[in-house]
């Protein structure tokens, strides 16, 4: 394809569109199926007590997400030779914006650098030149923690507010797909108690957080998400 207005090369490829290019972002959805709001029993988080973590986030301010119903399944399986080897694996969500709606179009797999506890994302220009061709906001990202549970590190969380600090219904998608209690989660930090204390945190790798004196919530399962089976979704994988 075309390169980015950013770049004067190749950028990526597509590897995956469902149903079709030659379709709008959205699709006649299929026989039976329904839009479902994604949700799921409060992650287990070693740091955090689980009273942190199980409350809904606001969203009466917040718009709607939509997320394609072949998300989490596609990225499985391009993660699936890191996990084998207990790897991450992140990638960035981008999306288009309607007046009450937002929609989740994109996929996009960065060069990545990846240990069994972390991933870095590499060439972040190439990224930003597909956001740009594409028009795609910046909704937020997915990553799989291969051997470990269904949660938020202190690092995801500092990610997590890079993203939210410019979109505020930005999401962090975790796959934790060898978690038997719990395989995926779609978390925010809260607002303005979460938001508040990344502002101010300046630690850098793994470490705690304060919990708030009033007993609310760092990060939330998102309440304002939805599983969408006719929602386009094109996947480009620039590894």
């Amino acid at each position: 394809m075309a390169a980015g207005v950013f770049c004067q090369i190749d950028v990526h490829t597509v590897t995956k569109n469902s149903p079709s290019t030659g379709v709008s972002f959205t699709h006649t959805v299929p026989h039976g199926a329904e839009i479902s709001r994604f949700g799921g029993s409060p992650a287990s988080l070693d740091g955090y007590p689980e009273s942190s973590i199980n409350k809904p986030a606001d969203c009466n301010s917040l718009k709607d997400v939509h997320i394609s119903a072949r998300l989490l399944e596609d990225f499985l399986d391009l993660a699936i030779e890191n996990t084998k080897n207990s790897l991450e694996t992140c990638g960035v969500l981008g999306a288009c914006l309607e007046e009450r709606n937002i929609y989740v179009t994109n996929l996009i797999v960065p060069k990545q650098e990846s240990t069994p506890n972390s991933c870095q994302a590499l060439n972040e220009e190439e990224i930003f030149a597909i956001q740009s061709q594409q028009s795609l906001v910046p909704i937020g990202w997915i990553h799989t923690h291969p051997s470990q549970s269904c949660f938020m590190s202190s690092v995801d969380l500092h990610t997590q507010y890079s993203y939210q600090v410019m979109v505020p219904e930005a999401v962090g998608i975790v796959l934790a797909p060898n978690d038997e209690s719990r395989k995926y989660g779609v978390f925010r930090l809260s607002d303005p108690v979460g938001m508040s204390i990344l502002k101010e945190c300046k630690e850098k790798g793994f470490h705690s957080h304060a919990q708030p004196a009033d007993g609310s919530s760092i990060y939330e399962n998102c309440s304002n998400v939805y599983m969408n089976p006719n929602l386009r979704l094109e996947v480009c994988d620039l590894r």
